[in-house]
């Protein structure tokens, strides 16, 4: 059997196992069964999964998707968690080209144009190339942040990317999740208190209007409501 199959069969026990798990249960059985081969995901909004994460594993690492369009903010927040978890460390994953490089290629701002393609691009590869050195990947995805994500498991194979996916906070509600931040005083990009509650590239990220879903302000305007990274 290999590695791969036995992941694979580890993942599809643990969907059923772990169905029901706190996020410090899943986190916990992510470091008992992959040790150091794996990797937190974070779009720097906030650090509640690295501040979870580092809990049960403070040298861990952290997975930042550098796509060169961030706002300031985002790479200030990335820098300021490095401050406050020292252990952890950053792998910025970044695009086969440079913006100005895409723009050479394929034409000044293809986020306008074709913003799947400049997500692909910058976004999908650079995370599987990071991912195939992983056999598993922890992330801060929730049911309730899009109908896309409503049957999230906390475990599950990751066909795409071939390695097991771990999503400890699957099951929180906003009032969990934003009760934890202000609760034990967690790091958060300042564009959220700004109205920007879901936060990508500069280009393509708005504030979010009063009531309004919080993923709106993502490609507003467009069918697009995914980047392409969950499925």
């Amino acid at each position: 059997m290999t590695a791969t199959a036995d992941y694979r069969t580890l993942a599809e026990r643990a969907e059923k196992e772990l169905a029901e798990a706190t996020a410090a249960e899943a986190l916990s059985w992510t470091v008992e069964h992959f040790g150091d081969d794996f990797i937190v995901a974070s779009n720097m909004q906030d650090a509640v999964l690295i501040d979870l994460a580092t809990q049960v594993k403070p040298d861990l690492n952290v997975l930042f998707l550098e796509t060169g369009y961030h706002f300031a903010e985002t790479i200030g927040t990335r820098d300021a968690v490095q401050t406050v978890y020292p252990g952890v460390r950053i792998v910025n994953a970044q695009a086969e080209q440079s913006v100005a490089e895409q723009d050479a290629e394929y034409g000044k701002n293809l986020f306008e144009r074709d913003p799947n393609q400049c997500c692909f691009l910058r976004k999908v590869v650079p995370l599987r190339s990071t991912l195939s050195q992983y056999s598993a990947w922890v992330t801060g995805v929730r049911r309730v942040d899009a109908p896309t994500r409503a049957n999230t498991p906390i475990v599950t194979w990751d066909e795409r990317n071939g390695l097991v996916k771990i999503n400890p906070i699957a099951a929180w509600s906003d009032d969990q999740f934003n009760g934890y931040i202000r609760d034990h005083g967690i790091l958060e990009n300042p564009l959220v208190s700004a109205g920007y509650l879901s936060i990508g590239c500069e280009p393509c990220t708005a504030k979010v209007e009063p009531g309004q879903d919080p993923r709106s302000g993502r490609w507003a305007g467009q069918s697009k409501t995914e980047c392409g990274l969950h499925g």
